[in-house]
This record gives C-alpha cells, sequence and structure tokens, in this order.
C-alpha cells in the first residue's frame, strides 16, 4: 500500500486534526517572506518608474519638461543658443529641466526675466518640489501594485501547482512558455534603442569664472555653474545683465522687506481681525514677501486678492501665482486666503492655479470672511472667468453688477444685516450693491491708484464705502516685471470687529525705497 498524499483532500493537512492545524493558516515567517519579497519588487519597479518619469511644468516663463534623477543637481537645459546651467540642489535628488517654448519677445527681455525671478525663488521651488513628489507618489503607487501581481500570482497558484509548472519547465511546452515570456520583457524594456546618455564632453566652470572677475556674483549664485562651450560676447552680455537685474532687484525688494518690520502700523484691538488687500500684482514676486511683513507687521490673519496677477492669463505666468501662493501658505493666511480673477486674468488658468494652492476664488456665493463676516465676489466680467455664471453665456458689466446686488440684497434680507465685504475688481462692480444698501464695503483694485473710501448714503438710509487700492505690484502697464517698481506699490489694510468692517489703512510703498503710511480711516456708519 503506497503511503498516503498529505496534498491529498482529506488528508490530516486540511482536516481539523492536531496535526493540521498548525498548516490551516499561513504561518508568520512565510507572510513575512512574501511581505519581504513584494517591498524590495516594489522598491525596484518603484525606483525604475520614477527615474523613467517626467513632468510638463512652467519654469522660467518656459514651458518646460521636468525628468527626475539622483544626481543631487539641477540641470537647466536652455536650448541650443543659450548656455546650460547647473546648481546643486541640496539633497540626494536632482532634476533635468528641459526649456520649451516661451512668449519672451527677445533674448534681452528673457534674461531679465531669468534674474528677476531668480531673485524671489519661493515659487519657482515650491511648485517643482511639488512636481517631484507627485511623480515620485505616483511611481511608489505604481510599483506596489505592480509589484503585487508576481507575489500575488504565487501565492494564489500554491504549492501543489507551482510544482506542477516546475515539472513542466524541461518540456517543450515549458521552453515555449519560458521563450515568450522572455521575448514579452525583452520587447517591454527594449534595450537595444536604450543608447544611454550622450558623453558629456563639454567643460562645466562657476558662473564666475565664466564672466570673469569684473562681474560681481551675489554669494548666493557661487555654485552656480555653466556650461563651457559657451563662449560667444553676446551670451556673456546676457548672463551679465540677468546677474545685474538678479542683484538689483533681490537688493530693493529685500530692504523693503526689511523696513516693513518697523512700519508704524494701527494695532488692532482684542476684539478685531485685520485682512491685507492687494491687487494689481501684475507678475511682480518681488512684491509677495513684501506685503507678507506689511501684513505680519499690522496684525492681519487673512487676506484678499482682488486680480490681476498676470498680464494676460497665460500658463506662462505660473510663476507669479506660486510665488503669491508661497508667500502666505502658512499660518494665519493658510485657510483665509480669498480671491477672485481681474480682467487681466483671462481664461480658466489664474483661477485653476490658484484654487489647486487652496485659495478660496469667490464665484458669486456668499461665504465667511475674516473675523467672523460675509464676503462675497465674482471674477471680473470683463475677463473669460465668471464663476458659477459661465453657463449664462457672456455678461455685461452691468448685468454682472445687477446680479451681485440681487444676491447681497436678498441675503441681507434674510440675515438682518448687509453683506460685510463685497471682493470685485473693479469697484464700480458694487455700484448697485451700495446704492440698495445691502453691502457694508466694497473693495476692488484695477486703476493702479488708490480712491476713497467713499461714504454711500443708500436708497434705505443704510450706509457702506467703496474703496479701490493701488497696484500692488507697483505696475504702470500691465506687467510689472523688472528689478524695482516703476510707480508706487500700495498694499491695504481693513480692520473688522463683530464681523463687520471698521476702518481701513492705506501702506505706499515709493520708488525709491521708502514707505509712507496714512492715517487709518475709520468706517462709520451713524
Amino acid at each position: 500500500m503506497r503511503p498516503a498524499d498529505p496534498t491529498a483532500p482529506g488528508t490530516a493537512a486540511e482536516q481539523g486534526s492536531p496535526g493540521g492545524s498548525a498548516r490551516r493558516g499561513p504561518r508568520p515567517l512565510l507572510v513575512a517572506a512574501y511581505v519581504g519579497v513584494w517591498l524590495v519588487l516594489a522598491l525596484a519597479i518603484g525606483l525604475a518608474q520614477f527615474l523613467g518619469s517626467s513632468k510638463a511644468v512652467s519654469v522660467a516663463s518656459h514651458d518646460a519638461m521636468l525628468t527626475p534623477d539622483f544626481s543631487g543637481e539641477v540641470v537647466l537645459l536652455t536650448g541650443p543658443v543659450l548656455p546650460d546651467l547647473r546648481l546643486d540642489s541640496g539633497s540626494p535628488i536632482g532634476m533635468e529641466l528641459q526649456l520649451g517654448k516661451t512668449d519672451a519677445a527677445s533674448t534681452d527681455a528673457l534674461f531679465e526675466r531669468y534674474g528677476y525671478i531668480a531673485s524671489q525663488p519661493d515659487g519657482v521651488r515650491a511648485r517643482l518640489s511639488a512636481a517631484v513628489v507627485d511623480l515620485a507618489v505616483d511611481a511608489a503607487v505604481r510599483g506596489a501594485l505592480l509589484a503585487a501581481v508576481p507575489v500575488g500570482l504565487w501565492v494564489l497558484l500554491g504549492p501543489r501547482r507551482r510544482r506542477e509548472l516546475l515539472r513542466l519547465v524541461p518540456t517543450w511546452q515549458g521552453a515555449v512558455a519560458m521563450w515568450l515570456t522572455g521575448a514579452l520583457v525583452l520587447g517591454l524594456w527594449a534595450p537595444w534603442r536604450d543608447d544611454g546618455p550622450v558623453e558629456d564632453t563639454d567643460r562645466w566652470m562657476t558662473l564666475g569664472t565664466f564672466l570673469g572677475s569684473q562681474v560681481p556674483i551675489p554669494a548666493e549664485a557661487a555654485g552656480l555653474e555653466v556650461r563651457g562651450d559657451v563662449t560667444t560676447a553676446q551670451t556673456r552680455r546676457l548672463l551679465e545683465s540677468a546677474v545685474e537685474t538678479y542683484d538689483k532687484s533681490k537688493t530693493f525688494y529685500a530692504a523693503a522687506e526689511a523696513k516693513a518690520v518697523d512700519l508704524d502700523l494701527r494695532e488692532p484691538g482684542p476684539d478685531e481681525t485685520v485682512a491685507l488687500l492687494i491687487s494689481d500684482r501684475h507678475d511682480n514676486i518681488g512684491m509677495d514677501a513684501v506685503a507678507r511683513a506689511v501684513g505680519d507687521a499690522a496684525g492681519a490673519t487673512a487676506i484678499l486678492n482682488g486680480g490681476d496677477d498676470t498680464s494676460t492669463g497665460a500658463e506662462w505666468e505660473g510663476f507669479s501665482l506660486d510665488s503669491l501662493s508661497a508667500a502666505f501658505d502658512e499660518e494665519p493666511y493658510e485657510d483665509r486666503r480669498y480671491g477672485i480673477a481681474g480682467n487681466h486674468d483671462r481664461g480658466d488658468f489664474v483661477r485653476d492655479r490658484l484654487l489647486s494652492d487652496g485659495w478660496q476664488m469667490l464665484d458669486g456665493e456668499i461665504v465667511e470672511g475674516p473675523g467672523g463676516s460675509t464676503i462675497l465676489g465674482v471674477d471680473d466680467p470683463r475677463s473669460s472667468g465668471l464663476g458659477s455664471w459661465r453657463d449664462e453665456g457672456d455678461l455685461s458689466f452691468t448685468e454682472v453688477a445687477d446680479q451681485l446686488a440681487d444676491t447681497a440684497c436678498t441675503a441681507a434680507e434674510d440675515e438682518g444685516e448687509p453683506i460685510g465685504t463685497l471682493l470685485v475688481h473693479d469697484a464700480n462692480l458694487g455700484d448697485e450693491a451700495l446704492r440698495r444698501g445691502c453691502v457694508d464695503l466694497v473693495v476692488g483694485g484695477h486703476l493702479h491708484v488708490d480712491v476713497g473710501p467713499e461714504r454711500v448714503v443708500a436708497e434705505n438710509g443704510s450706509v457702506g464705502y467703496s474703496y479701490t487700492t493701488g497696484t500692488t505690484g507697483g505696475a504702470a502697464y500691465a506687467i510689472a516685471i523688472g528689478s524695482k517698481i516703476r510707480r508706487p506699490a500700495q498694499i491695504s489694510l481693513i480692520t473688522y470687529r463683530d464681523g463687520r468692517p471698521v476702518g481701513i489703512q492705506l501702506v505706499e510703498l515709493q520708488t525709491n525705497g521708502r514707505f509712507d503710511v496714512a492715517p487709518y480711516v475709520a468706517l462709520h456708519r451713524d
């Protein structure tokens, strides 16, 4: 008689006998081995996925393609005309950035942008870091899922089926199966198509060496390297211009930020809340840190953005939005950032980017505002974005003003008091709501100069105010990129008490770097 097969049905291995109960579930060491194999496969596959991944980003007003690596360096590939740049990333993770198209009108203008954007790097750094994290998370998820496939198949097959398949390996069916599996792997891998990286025969040199001793290099740019094959006098002149713009911009805005700390601003009472009002930045990222410093000095805990953060609403201007978000992405502002799009913020890009960065972009609905107040706002109708009213087609300025007034007045009637703040790009959009007595304060920008606060007595006898803040970017035209402001840059501070606006104070930075602080203006409703 042959001995019983311990794996056959009905044996002790599958019944409740003492000898079989120990084998019924997976043993801890076996489970640990499966998990260990899965982790090793997941790590290997995830790393391969990460190193083979790429992501489209916007860098220094260019469309660009980001490819991560473990070089510990950021390499900027600018194309056949401009010099490539390289800088230590400060971590084991590096990246290669292949620059694409840009809308710069000339190479001179492009290099001026480079120097200006480099002087305020926080927004760009945050965007690139987020892109790398996204790629790493995506690669980790893919690695974990793909690694689970072979481990799962191994477990599902079971020991008996695995032995049966193993016995087939020496047969012709097994040979065909192995050959097909190998061909599939090679076909997916396609190593014959990978020639490896092109040999880097060009010499890298520091920016100081490239430009020579006659150009002073800022300390923070000392580690920046330039590919040594670029030797023309024109290229050197462009880089000198970029360094000069960088230095001027860094010096001017850093000095203004330092001065803002000691401004003599009205101090809010224990029952008061201060909100920072900005508008018409027009790509001037240098003013973001200055605005933050003014807000901190005033004890502000919220920010209202009146729009026109860009000149055209194009994706190349993403650096401006990244900088703004980076300046106000921490407490106390993090959850108290309200915004609308201006007439220059055309299309969906500005609204969508700020929404993705955590801004509360107003769209014609009343929400809780600073200090327990209520706030209503909508994008400028002269841009293509009209929030939740998009499905109504192109509305005129007057039609949007009427709808805002209807919304405000309905809410005011229900709550028994006016809406606290109406945030618009052009304060004229709130005239109808003020006329009906449905809002305490209308704030906007658009004019690039301050107006008001103007007291308005409504038809029902209530009192409201209209206020226009000047350009926070110091913009003379629709774009404010440069080493300093072109006209006085303004930041306004709105004080709230008991859920209603009670005062405004204007802070103005002059083109020579001097601050002028206007007297605090109380908003009386008597």
